[in-house]
């Protein structure tokens, strides 16, 4: 913490003194202009009486607890509420922001300054908000004992804050949002199940902010995260079609599917309107399955071969579907009719020549389902023969599909 500091709870109120040491009116906010400065305290607002009045920075010749706010320009203007500010009693103080670092939603408390001196006068930068009980304490004696001793009573506490850096605003508005300077670029780089987290914790209008801005993958692996299906249905449902469509497409086609089955049926279509062609046919074939069979839990991605390919060719096909790699364990046969033939544990072929025909390392025992099988029965077989993948096929015995472990487990979960 800066050696010299100030905490908003102490500036409200503080007075404002003229050049001739006159008192002509006390403190009611602070605002940042955040295209212009960070964390610069740009303005602060003091009640006149008849009127609010709007003090620069660089009018300012010192602050302290002891004699209030000095002038050095006594050239005031009445304050008129402008969108390229953000005040921290209005826009800071009592709300929820999100705390990057800590992976978690916080309500603001109080906002703890930097007090500077550059020579010529005080400035004010903001350095942390505070969270903790510290800062519920200095609310709560606010305006009752002296600043000197609130700081005194909360000194045993121990201080709970992040630092500004590290705090995020949620802005539902856009162009307000764009006029702040308000990025959520550092939310992308969180783990996409402690980014759902945090929009579980959020407001309708805070979840729709978030998601309208972020990178649509991003926002597609957030998305899979959240567990309520309700909301999820609800975030899709508040943005824009083309926006919805993106976050569609960067999704698993399965998980596509039961999300878009949420929906009121005039709202998918519309997505799908917006949706490309090829992601769109998946989809589509996807909902045509009942929910509760293996069609409606399979997922349309994986990577099949022909049964007379080698390991150097199953090499070659992982290339063009380094996505798939992340959650793909098993590599599948087909024959010329794409009928299964076989089922191929990846660890295989890392220990296998390249020129080892694909069908001699094949599971001894080929156990798969048919797109109607019922969601219990897939259930236990992935129990009985502890399975990791399980093929789905047509009535013709083709390969169509593939259910995971993971749509297993996020079954039970529902349950």
């Amino acid at each position: 913490m800066a050696d010299k500091f100030l905490y908003f709870t102490e500036l409200l109120s503080m007075p404002v003194v003229d050049l001739k040491g006159r008192r002509i009116g006390r403190v009611r906010d602070a605002a940042m202009v955040p295209l212009i400065h960070p964390s610069r305290i740009d303005r602060l607002l003091f009640d006149g009486g008849d009127a609010w009045f709007a003090i620069r920075f660089d009018q300012v010749r010192s602050i302290s607890l002891e004699k209030g706010i000095e002038l050095s320009d006594e050239v005031l203007v009445p304050y008129h509420d402008d969108e390229y500010l953000l005040r921290i009693a209005r826009d800071l103080l009592d709300q929820q922001i999100i705390d990057v670092t800590g992976r978690k939603v916080v309500r603001v408390n109080d906002i703890t300054m930097a007090l500077l001196h550059d020579g010529e006068r005080d400035t004010l930068n903001v350095l942390e908000v505070d969270i903790g009980v510290r800062s519920i304490v200095r609310r709560i004696f606010q305006g009752v004992l002296p600043p000197a001793w609130i700081r005194r009573i909360q000194n045993p506490i121990p201080p709970r804050s992040i630092s500004w850096e590290f705090a995020n605003v949620v802005e539902p508005d856009p162009l307000r949002r764009l006029r702040l300077n308000i990025s959520y670029t550092k939310l992308e780089e969180m783990h996409p199940a402690d980014l759902a987290d945090i929009v579980e914790e959020l407001g309708p209008a805070e979840r729709e902010a978030i998601f309208e801005t972020i990178d649509s993958e991003v926002a597609a692996d957030a998305l899979s995260e959240v567990e309520n299906p309700k909301m999820q249905a609800s975030i899709l449902e508040s943005l824009e079609p083309e926006k919805a469509a993106d976050i569609v497409e960067e999704m698993s086609p399965d998980e596509a599917a039961d999300l878009l089955g949420e929906l009121e049926e005039e709202t998918s279509e519309e997505i799908f309107d917006e949706m490309d062609s090829a992601p769109k046919t998946e989809v589509r074939e996807l909902l045509e399955f009942r929910e509760d069979t293996a069609g409606g839990m399979m997922n349309t991605e994986y990577v099949s071969l022909h049964d007379n390919a080698v390991v150097s060719d199953a090499m070659s096909a992982f290339k063009g579907n380094e996505d798939l790699l992340e959650s793909l364990n098993t590599l599948f046969l087909v024959d010329e009719d794409e009928r299964l033939t076989a089922s191929i544990p990846l660890a295989r072929l890392f220990v296998a020549p390249g020129t080892v025909r694909l069908k001699d390392l094949a599971a001894e025992t080929l156990i798969q389902v048919s797109v109607d099988e019922e969601q219990d029965r897939v259930t236990e077989l992935f129990d009985k023969y502890n399975l990791l993948t399980l093929p789905v096929l047509d009535e013709d015995g083709k390969l169509v599909g593939v259910i995971t472990a993971d749509d297993v487990i996020s079954v039970l979960r529902q349950k």
